[in-house]
């Protein structure tokens, strides 16, 4: 590893500093960040490159020893729906550029680049710099668009088409999961020897039960630390508020189970953690306006995105995570559930299909029915040694994913790559 010294990540469309689950940030401002300390932490350099937003914000930022944030003037100097940026992009890759230009050849012996969007801006800059490309997608355009949730918007055949370009000319693609490399391969026609499957991590020293070697000895503590009532059964969704991630669900399946079982209206408290981002930025009291209608008001708490260690709370303190989503990469926020002992019930799609053991952590619902959510909650609210089985059951299966295994075995996709572009270049 001694050849890799240096690596720029580019993440155009999200800060690394910004909070996680409100706007454009979630499960992959998590992924760069944990990801970054830990290469530094192995002597490796990194450089996030990502768009200036504000005025404030200075020109390079400490993130952690051995990694900066470079803010890159491109733009108006503020939040950009994605769908404006694809026109400032000339803008962004010129200042990569330029940064990279102000320091001696062969300054970065890598990139990876993260959303498509990145993907264009590291495309130039492997061009430029005669290095390899590593590129994540977390989420793809055509697999989206195959899930579209009811008033989401679908994504455009440019980012289609972008998302192509990213295929053909990265030297590697990174996949989440097994289930996301088998749709680059047919969806994107991607080269088989090209893509690496790297499962994402959980932070093992924040996401933990609350109290070592027990799943889920109790709640009263995170709920003390909370605010919330001891004796209540907690439902949490955590996550960005727009259609794609489904928070309706939830919200519908309460009003079903009340339906059902009249005396959970004070039994029942429905935690919703998280901020409008997306479609959902536009409506952003659609779903406090939901809950009106369908008479649960009184039993929905929303809250905005917080600081991870409150959110390893709000886990502890649930006693089921519900991940609805229409479209998950991976589903980090089952995994962090999981590593706090809380078991979760999540959508059959995607990376869900991974980060969750279908009746053994959770249980997987085929299909986004209000109903069917209602009735696996309900049999699991009304089985406690089930469910204690299953929190015991998460909080094993979540210490299964840790950010170091996800570090280390990108290193050695990086150590291929380099060696490979070393060996085509003397060639």
């Amino acid at each position: 590893m001694s050849r890799l010294a240096r690596v720029a990540t580019i993440s155009v469309h999200t800060s690394p500093l910004d909070q996680p689950g409100t706007g454009d940030a979630g499960g992959m401002n998590v992924y760069i960040v944990e990801v970054a300390k830990r290469m530094a932490e192995r002597g490796i350099e990194v450089d996030l490159f990502t768009r200036a937003t504000s005025r404030t914000l200075p020109p390079v930022a400490e993130l952690a020893p051995g990694v900066l944030v470079r803010h890159v003037s491109a733009g108006p100097l503020e939040e950009l729906d994605k769908s404006e940026l694809p026109n400032q992009m000339c803008a962004f890759t010129s200042g990569l550029l330029r940064t990279e230009a102000a320091h001696e050849p062969g300054h970065y012996d890598l990139i990876h680049s993260h959303y498509w969007l990145s993907g264009q801006a590291g495309h130039a800059a492997r061009m430029r710099w005669g290095v390899p490309l590593v590129h994540s997608m977390h989420t793809l355009a055509k697999v989206k668009n195959a899930a579209l949730a009811d008033g989401d918007t679908p994504e455009p055949l440019g980012r289609v088409l972008g998302e192509q370009r990213v295929v053909d000319s990265a030297d590697r693609l990174i996949a989440n999961t097994a289930d996301e490399a088998s749709q680059l391969r047919t969806l994107y026609d991607a080269d088989p020897q090209q893509v690496e499957t790297v499962l994402p991590g959980v932070d093992l020293t924040t996401f933990t039960p609350e109290a070592p070697g027990e799943a889920k000895p109790s709640h009263v503590e995170a709920r003390r630390r909370l605010g919330l009532p001891p004796d209540r059964s907690v439902l949490l969704f955590v996550g960005r508020i727009q259609p794609l991630k489904a928070p309706d669900v939830l919200i519908r399946a309460t009003a079903a189970m009340v339906e059902r079982e009249p005396r959970l209206r004070d039994r029942l408290l429905v935690a919703v953690v998280g901020g409008p981002s997306g479609s959902g930025r536009s409506r952003p009291r659609e779903l406090v306006e939901l809950a009106a209608r369908l008479g649960v008001a009184d039993m929905v708490r929303f809250e905005p995105p917080c600081p991870q260690s409150e959110l390893a709370d709000w886990y502890r303190a649930a006693d089921i995570t519900v991940v609805p989503s229409h479209s998950e990469s991976f589903g980090l926020v089952a995994v962090e559930s999981q590593a706090c002992g809380t078991p979760v019930v999540a959508a059959a799609v995607g990376g869900l299909k991974t980060a969750v053991r279908d009746g053994v952590s959770g249980v997987l619902v085929r299909g986004h029915e209000p109903a069917d959510y209602a009735r696996v909650l309900l049999d699991l609210l009304d089985a406690p040694r089930r469910l204690r089985r299953m929190s015991a059951e998460a909080a094993r299966h979540g210490a299964a994913f840790g950010w170091e295994a996800t570090a280390d075995r990108l290193l050695e996709i990086y150590a291929k790559a380099v060696g490979e572009r070393a060996m085509a270049a003397s060639a």
